[in-house]
Order: structure tokens, then sequence, then C-alpha cells
């Protein structure tokens, strides 16, 4: 389970599903060594930035990523960092697969991002979030009444 970031002015929790086709949708994680590497070169990346994986899912032909990261990071600069440091490692540990991906490429030029929420999916925020002025309206329009000729 994910816990929150502290900072010296913030705290954060920020979760994203990631994920990430292999070019020309090759079936290149079949290879049990591969998903090791990934896996490894994962967590080095970890260590190298404020990115924190929390799980890894390996299909034959794409991968899910649960990312935790800062508010400083941008999503496009993380899927960006996690894409061209993947594919290096993964063509420098693996050069056999240069036979099935060529030109130095190794994940489409697409992706899939999304938000995970960890207290709530949209619904319960967003009627969290319609309620936030209401229950001061109450407050005060009630101290009105009890009090009149206050202003």
């Amino acid at each position: 389970m994910s816990e929150h970031i502290y900072r010296k002015h913030n705290k954060t929790l920020l979760l994203y599903h990631l994920v990430c086709p292999v070019r020309y949708r090759r079936k290149i994680f079949e290879d049990k060594l591969l998903k090791n590497t990934l896996k490894q070169t994962c967590i080095t990346i970890s260590q190298c930035y404020e990115l924190n994986f929390i799980e890894i899912g390996v299909d034959d032909d794409h991968v899910h990523f649960l990312i935790q990261t800062v508010p400083t990071i941008l999503p496009s600069r993380m899927v960006q960092t996690i894409k061209s440091i993947t594919a290096r490692e993964l063509f420098k540990s693996h050069e056999e697969i240069k036979q099935y991906l060529w030109r130095g490429k190794f994940w489409t030029s697409g992706y899939y991002l999304n938000t995970v929420g960890h207290y709530g999916n949209e619904e319960i925020i967003s009627k969290y979030v319609k309620e936030q002025g209401k229950y001061y309206e109450k407050i005060h329009h009630n101290q009105l009444t009890l009090f009149p000729g206050w202003s």
C-alpha cells in the first residue's frame, strides 16, 4: 500500500496507472530474463528519480505500471523517462530483441495513463467537492437566524 510523501510545505499521494505497449505488439516478454531486466531497471529508476514503482505487471506484449510520484514531475516527463530508460537498458542487455524491434524503438509512441484514486472514485470526490460550501452556508445561515440584527 502506498503512503503519503511528505515535503517541507506539502503532503501528496499521486498514483498513476501507466500501460506501455511494445512496438508492433511483439510478444517480447515471454522471456523471463527480459521481465527480470525490466524490473531491475525500474528499481534503478526509482533510486535515481522521484518515481516509486508500486506494482509492475508484465504481459506478453505490454506492461502495466502502478507508479507513485511527486507533483513536480509532469506526467508526460514521467512516461518519457520510464520508456526511454527501460528501452535503452533492455536493448543493451538483450541484443536478440533487435531482430524483432528495429530502429532502436522498443515501445510504441503511444501509452495509456490514468490517475488512481486512493480514497474514492470520481463520483465520490465530485460529491465531496460539491458539498464543501454547503455546510459552511448552513452554519452561517443558522447563526444569522439565531442572532437577528447582527450583521
